[in-house]
């Protein structure tokens, strides 16, 4: 998993290597300043040579202005080391996700995902900056710190890192508990997140039910949970630092009381004593860096797991090795012995058996959860069938590319789903790069134009999150426009009308039937007076196809589609 990890830093290795030497730079110049100040109390004081001192100072702030510069590299450049990885990784999941099929995003919470695309890259961008190049510096710092107190007085040196090996011993004890408390806190974050823009989507059924304390009730448990998880890390790392914080003003101490009795004893000068007390307390910071470094890796680690995990995610339908990109099809479908069921569910659909000819009118119709949603999700390859085969002008629908199949295939449903954002990145998102002309086209050929021109913005009124600040009908002739800019050769409409009133119905059906025209198209309705004009009606019950014909032949028959009729 690490070598994965490090596998982010290719493409920035001279921000890397500048970041890194920069940092390595900057820790060895700090223990200038400790032998400087060895230098001017046991040399230059006794000497008296002010002027000498005055120099030495100078010189020192020389070192202080490079160490500033090479503190600002890291800062800035070594965050933009860690901002740019994370930003690689959020594009590489969110490409990841375009892919996934239908059956993903139906067993996953939406806030989930974006929790993992936010809270949890932003952790690894901190990590990625601060992991490697925190650690290895004190490492350093530490070797360098610890060879030049020995070089000073190397008994007190050894007697002083006898205590190290227990300050590791707790960190990493605490760095395991750490761990476990962050993967379950990151689940946490999830859930409340999934929470919030549930309740977010949902205000207009929760207040038109009047269940804003019900739903108080629900986010204060979670958040309650949220709050519960969160301060079991914090403990956890309140006890590592406690404890570290101890043993390292022991060791300061310790540092102290030996050390005055060295200098007692004539083992050890005055510059020598400030200079190894200064060195103990600079000693201190790499150990101080390795513990926060062991405190925020978990927490780092733990959403990389959960962005590999999600990046690992195979998309449960692509593209076959063999599939090929069709540019232009007729439209005929066949059906052959369809079957399909939902993960481990019993079969919707059994043995299905229908074909279309191209520019053919098929209605759809049958009793809920008898399958007609279903069997036109399965053309355009939202599902992939369980058994037998779909073709489109004799081509298996597996062996085209996927973007080359939805390419000739329009879907326009019952419950329409419109961007945040202007009438025109609407209709536009039908055929990108379409001209103004072809816009104001299709406009015109959905009956949107009036709407239009009524806006003040015109096709730059902003329509809101879903499409909330436009009726039903409009949306749906938002929609349809779309359709008629992309302009497949197939057409799926579901159940497009049923949501509209009766006025609103019609003219919609003049845009349906206008863009129905030349194109191979399959409508799933309940209100059966909306396909009476189609070539073929199809009655899809339990057992598959139950009938087919036209309206009148079908009600003479006297079955399936003549009992719906009735009803």
């Amino acid at each position: 998993m690490l070598r994965r990890f490090f596998d982010y830093y290719r493409p920035y290795k001279g921000l890397f290597i500048l970041d890194f030497t920069c940092a390595i730079l900057a820790a060895l110049l700090e223990l200038v300043f400790p032998l400087a100040l060895n230098r001017v109390i046991d040399d230059l004081l006794p000497s008296g040579k002010w002027d000498t001192i005055l120099y030495a100072c100078l010189g020192l702030l020389g070192v202080y202005v490079i160490s500033a510069v090479m503190h600002f590299v890291v800062t800035y450049w070594g965050h933009k080391l860690g901002i740019n990885i994370e930003s690689d990784m959020r594009k590489k999941l969110f490409d990841r996700i375009q892919k996934l099929s239908f059956g993903f995003f139906d067993n996953n919470k939406t806030g989930h995902l974006v929790s993992r695309m936010t809270n949890d890259l932003m952790d690894i961008g901190e990590i990625a900056h601060h992991g490697p190049e925190d650690m290895f510096i004190a490492v350093m710092t530490l070797m360098g710190t610890f060879g030049i107190m020995l070089s000073i007085n190397w008994q007190l040196a050894v007697l002083t890192f006898i205590i190290i090996p227990l300050i590791v011993y707790l960190s990493l004890y605490f760095s395991r508990k750490m761990s476990r408390a962050f993967d379950s806190l990151f689940a946490n974050i999830a859930d409340y997140n999934a929470q919030v823009e549930n309740n977010v989507s949902g205000i207009r059924v929760v207040q038109a039910f009047s269940n804003e304390k019900h739903e108080m009730k629900r986010f204060a448990v979670q958040n309650e949970n949220f709050r519960l998880n969160k301060l079991l890390t914090y403990r956890i790392m309140a006890w590592n630092s406690s404890i570290s914080f101890i043993l390292m003003k022991l060791i300061s101490l310790f540092v102290i009381v030996v050390g005055a009795w060295y200098v007692m004893e004539d083992r050890m000068t005055y510059g020598q004593f400030i200079a190894f007390v200064m060195l103990s307390n600079m000693f201190l910071q790499p150990i101080r860096q390795i513990n926060s470094f062991i405190e925020s890796f978990p927490k780092g680690i733990a959403g990389f797991k959960r962005y590999l995990e999600l990046l690992e995610t195979e998309p449960d339908i692509a593209d076959a090795p063999d599939a090929v990109a069709v540019s232009k099809v007729k439209g005929d479908i066949a059906f052959k012995g369809v079957s399909f069921g939902y993960e481990d569910r019993p079969d919707v659909l059994k043995g299905i058996d229908l074909s279309v000819r191209a520019g053919e009118t098929i209605a759809l119709v049958g009793p809920s959860g008898a399958g007609k949603t279903t069997l036109c999700s399965l053309l355009p390859r939202f599902y992939e069938v369980t058994g037998g085969a779909i073709t489109i002008d004799g081509i298996d629908i597996r062996k085209m590319t996927l973007e080359s199949l939805r390419s000739h295939i329009g879907i326009v449903q019952q419950d329409v789903f419109l961007f945040d954002g202007t009438i025109r990145d609407n209709i536009a998102y039908g055929r990108l790069g379409a001209s103004e002309e072809e816009l104001w086209e299709a406009a015109r050929r959905a009956q949107l134009e009036e709407l239009i021109a009524s806006q003040p913005s015109g096709m730059d009124t902003i329509i809101g999150e879903r499409g909330v600040k436009l009726s039903g009908g409009q949306k749906q002739r938002l929609s349809i426009a779309r359709m008629f800019l992309k302009n497949p050769s197939i057409l799926i409409l579901d159940e497009a009308t049923s949501a509209l009133d009766t006025e609103t119905e019609a003219a919609i059906q003049l845009a349906l039937s206008e863009l129905s025209t030349g194109r191979t198209t399959l409508i799933i309705a309940h209100r059966l007076a909306t396909i009476k004009n189609a070539d073929r009606i199809v009655v899809i019950a339990d057992q598959g196809v139950a009938e087919q014909g036209k309206h009148e032949e079908l009600l003479s028959v006297g079955g399936a589609y003549s009992r719906l009729h009735r009803a």
